[in-house]
């Protein structure tokens, strides 16, 4: 018998966390949080602003292929650095087990910072969608290589039903077209990451960015530190770019933060120009 890979090992384990975690935690209490009952903000919305750097940062302590990479970086000082520095939006893992995250991760990146955040984590529930809604996310990532696409609409329809913005991620083009849930989904992106054995290719991006229907905004994900890349990106279609390790290798992640906008301003112009 073969081993399970990594991501399956990950969504294993997540669907005994999730089920724990109602028994302790139950809808009616998530849905009277103060989070519940306000209205998100739009991550499509703050990518497309005119002059931004389109960056998605992400606060993320370890990973399963890498171990810890910043296990002492204080949330509120990082993902405020992040907000200032010119970061369109934030990416908070909240996977324990696997990132070193938790779900007050995100609630203190709420408290401190005005900008859309973003929930990472593995979704295989209804659960985690309410949750997500209830802790002070604005969107949710879905991965299309754990769900079919009938629970890609059954929760993307609920996370937009709750004012949530919907993330689909796909790794190659027969995710992509059996996935794009244009009722469900709002961006797509493309991870550059292989989930099953977390070698990194940026063509991936390049590959899949034409065979992206129109109405989703594209967003690249994984391996991207610099800002040529960054160009590059730009240059076949993609307007927002998720990037963790790259920033929080660094022992302040929000100085690489800075540094990194600073560059992405000086890009040549047909560079940035959609």
């Amino acid at each position: 018998m073969s081993q399970p890979t990594i991501l399956q090992t990950i969504v294993a384990h997540k669907r005994k966390e999730v089920a724990a975690r109602q028994e302790l935690v139950p809808v009616k209490l998530l849905e009277s949080s103060l989070y519940f009952q306000s209205k998100p903000l739009s991550l499509r919305q703050y990518l497309l602003r005119e002059n931004g750097s389109g960056l998605i940062a992400e606060f993320k302590r370890k990973s399963p292929s890498k171990g810890w990479i910043n296990q002492y970086a204080p949330v509120e000082r990082t993902t405020l650095g992040y907000m200032q520095a010119g970061a369109a939006g934030l990416s908070i893992l909240t996977d324990g087990e696997f990132f070193g995250g938790k779900n007050e991760d995100l609630t203190t990146a709420r408290r401190f910072n005005f900008c859309p955040i973003l929930r990472k984590d593995f979704v295989v529930d209804e659960y985690q969608i309410l949750e997500a809604k209830s802790i002070g996310a604005d969107a949710v990532l879905l991965i299309a290589a754990v769900l079919t696409p009938e629970e890609i609409h059954t929760l993307g329809s609920l996370a937009r039903s709750l004012g949530l913005e919907v993330l689909l991620e796909v790794h190659d083009g027969e995710e992509l077209a059996r996935s794009a849930d244009a009722d469900a989904v709002d961006l797509i992106g493309v991870n550059n990451r292989n989930l099953h054995d977390f070698s990194l290719s940026l063509d991936t991006s390049m590959e899949l960015a034409a065979a992206i229907p129109s109405e989703f905004l594209k967003v690249s994900e994984s391996g991207i530190s610099t800002a040529a890349a960054i160009g590059q990106l730009r240059e076949v279609g993609y307007q927002g770019f998720l990037l963790g390790e790259a920033f929080m290798r660094d022992a302040r992640p929000e100085r690489a933060c800075a540094a990194l906008v600073q560059e992405i301003a000086a890009l040549p112009k047909a560079a940035v120009t959609f």
